[in-house]
C-alpha cells in the first residue's frame, strides 16, 4: 500500500519529543480551510466510511460491510483488521515496529452508537487488538485491559498467539540496536494509526482505532490511540472524531472528545478539526517538531480534517464515490 512520507526534517528525543533547543519560533500565520458549504438542513449522507490516511483496502472492506446492510460497528472493526493483518504496514498490527526492548506492543479501541467502548493497551502476540477490544467491551464490565492481562484475556476468548515480528522489522530492529539512538523521522512509517469512522443505513455511528505506536518507544509507552476521548470518540447524536500523530499532544487536550463537543456546539467537522489543532498549537507556540491530524464526521455525513503540517490525508467512501482527500494544515 502506498504511504505518503512527510516531515523528514525533524527527530525525536528519548522521551519522544525534541528538546527545546531544537525548536524554532514560527512567524507563519496559521492557514485555515474554508468551511464547507451546506444547506441549513442538509440531507443525511449514509452509509459512509472515512479513515485516516490513504488506507484504501481497509476503507473498501468497511464499505463492503455497510453496503451489504451491516452495521457501523462491524464495518469499522472489519475495516481496520485489514491493516492489522497487513505485514507491509509497519505501524499497525503484525509487522509493527517494536519498542526499545524488542517487543511489539499493540494498542486499539472501539466505540459503538450507545457509547459502549473497549480498549487494549500494550498487548503482545495478538494480531487483531481491535477485536480483543471489542470483546472487552462486550464480554467484561471493564473498558481497558492492559499488557499481560489483555493478552491472557485474548487467549481465553479464542485468539491465537502469534509472533508479531516480520523478517523486515526484525532486521530493522537489529540495525537500530547498533546505535540505539531514538532519532526517527516523523512520518507514517515511524508511528501512525488507522482511525476509522462509519455511519450505517440506520444513521448510527461507530469508530475504531488501532496502532503499534512509536517505533522504538520506551517500553510500556501508550499513546492516544486506545484512549477513549483522545484517539477516538463517538456521540451518536452528534458525530465522531479520531486522531493520528504524536499521541502525547492529543491526550493533553482530549482531542477527539473536544472535536465532537465543538460539533455539538454547531461547528462543522472541518471547523471543529481546525479548532482542535489550533488549541494544541496554542499550547506549543513556535513548535514544529511534531504532527497531529484530526478527522471528523457529523450526523449528516459531512466530513473534515486538519493537521499541523502538510501531508495528512484521509480516505472517504460513500455512494457519492471514494477518494483520498488531502487536508489543509496549520503550517504551509
Amino acid at each position: 500500500m502506498e504511504r505518503r512520507k512527510f516531515l523528514k526534517n525533524s527527530s525525536l528525543s528519548a522521551a519522544g519529543l525534541v528538546s527545546a533547543s531544537t525548536l524554532v519560533a514560527c512567524k507563519t500565520e496559521p492557514k485555515s480551510a474554508a468551511a464547507p458549504t451546506a444547506s441549513p438542513t442538509p440531507s443525511p449522507v449514509k452509509p459512509i466510511v472515512v479513515c485516516t490516511w490513504n488506507f484504501f483496502n481497509a476503507s473498501e472492506k468497511a464499505w463492503e460491510v455497510l453496503k451489504s446492510g451491516g452495521n457501523a460497528l462491524d464495518a469499522v472493526e472489519q475495516g481496520v483488521r485489514v491493516e492489522e493483518a497487513d505485514e507491509t504496514n509497519e505501524t499497525v498490527g503484525k509487522g509493527g515496529r517494536p519498542d526499545r526492548d524488542g517487543n511489539v506492543t499493540l494498542d486499539a479501541c472501539i466505540m459503538d452508537k450507545d457509547g459502549n467502548c473497549g480498549s487494549v493497551v500494550c498487548m503482545q502476540n495478538i494480531v487483531h487488538p481491535v477485536s480483543v477490544a471489542r470483546k472487552v467491551m462486550e464480554e467484561t464490565p471493564h473498558i481497558i485491559l492492559a499488557g499481560k492481562g489483555a493478552e491472557k484475556f485474548a487467549y481465553e476468548q479464542g485468539f491465537e498467539k502469534e509472533d508479531l515480528f516480520t523478517e523486515s522489522t526484525r532486521k530493522q530492529y537489529e540495525e537500530w540496536l547498533k546505535t540505539s539512538k531514538y532519532e526517527t523521522t516523523i512520518n507514517i512509517e515511524n508511528h501512525d494509526t488507522i482511525g476509522m469512522l462509519a455511519i450505517d443505513d440506520n444513521g448510527d455511528i461507530a469508530g475504531a482505532c488501532t496502532t503499534s505506536g512509536m517505533a522504538y518507544k520506551v517500553a510500556g509507552r501508550v499513546g492516544d490511540s486506545p484512549i477513549i476521548g483522545a484517539g477516538l470518540f463517538i456521540d451518536n447524536e452528534v458525530g465522531g472524531a479520531t486522531a493520528t500523530g504524536v499521541g502525547e499532544e492529543v491526550i493533553r487536550t482530549v482531542g477527539s472528545f473536544l472535536i465532537v463537543e465543538l460539533m455539538r456546539q454547531g461547528k462543522s467537522p472541518q471547523e471543529a478539526c481546525e479548532e482542535g489543532v489550533k488549541r494544541i498549537m496554542k499550547k506549543n507556540e513556535g513548535r514544529k517538531d511534531f504532527q497531529i491530524g484530526f478527522l471528523a464526521i457529523n450526523k449528516n455525513g459531512e466530513t473534515g480534517g486538519y493537521c499541523v503540517h502538510p501531508g495528512f490525508t484521509y480516505r472517504e467512501y460513500s455512494d457519492n464515490g471514494h477518494e483520498n482527500r488531502e487536508v489543509v494544515s496549520f503550517y504551509e
